[in-house]
């Protein structure tokens, strides 16, 4: 049965995305950014949008899904060091007044804003929490649901509007409001403490399950290993 109601602490979220340079959260590079805030209707009340010049070149791949180039980024982005403090300073602020943060997987946006700290020697956010991941829940809650799981195809599961997909504005807004219709349509933990835990757990046995279904079928060696470290990869 489907919940109307929402859980007080869920009733105000931020919402946090990142577009990058490419894939992996060790080398690549932040490009655009957004960090803004949910009411109880998905309606977005504050909000802050980055543009970095990343450092090095966007390869055509990312540019082509994202939509920012190498000269564009060049030309009208601002140094990355910076970028990166002041997002991090946003989500510090968030997190400091108890609110959840919402990223689609997670553990890509704060492992790769992580090692993006460090690479220009500013302080990192210690254990980010609470966090929530609606990639997470919706497996989680939805295990044996057939196809993909990228935000599109959940979004649209969800029935919530997602108009310009790998915008960092777009997809961070479409994943706090899917994080609300998850919570409307299973109801979650009473508490954003409890509900963090719960997806350490949930996230660690995806990663086991994952990782023996891709040795099965020969994308992985039986001695790998997926990390399913979250909300920050180890």
């Amino acid at each position: 049965m489907t919940s109307t109601t929402l859980p007080n602490w869920l009733t105000r979220v931020g919402v946090f995305d990142l577009e990058t340079t490419g894939v992996d959260v060790a080398t690549d590079r932040i490009v655009t950014a957004h960090v803004g805030v949910l009411d109880r209707h998905g309606r977005e009340i504050a909000a802050r949008d980055w543009l970095a010049d990343p450092g090095i070149p966007i390869p055509d791949g990312a540019a082509a899904i994202h939509g920012i180039s190498t000269e564009h980024a060049r030309t009208h982005g601002r140094p990355a060091g910076e970028v990166v403090a002041e997002i991090s300073n946003a989500l510090r602020v968030l997190f400091a007044q108890s609110m959840p943060i919402v990223a689609y997987n997670a553990s890509y946006d704060f492992s790769l804003l992580a090692n993006e700290a460090a690479r220009h020697g500013i302080p990192a956010l210690i254990d980010p929490q609470p966090v929530i991941d609606p990639l997470v829940i919706d497996k989680a809650y939805d295990r044996y649901r057939p196809g993909k799981r990228t935000l599109s195809v959940v979004a649209e599961h969800y029935a919530v509007p997602l108009d310009d997909a790998h915008e960092a504005s777009a997809d961070a807004v479409a994943a706090g409001r899917v994080a609300l219709a998850l919570a409307r349509e299973f109801g979650l933990s009473q508490t954003a403490a409890e509900l963090h835990t719960q997806q350490i757990g949930w996230a660690r046995d995806q990663a086991e399950s994952l990782t023996e279904y891709f040795i099965k079928v020969g994308r992985l060696d039986p001695a790998e290993t997926l990390d399913g470290s979250w909300p920050v990869r180890g």
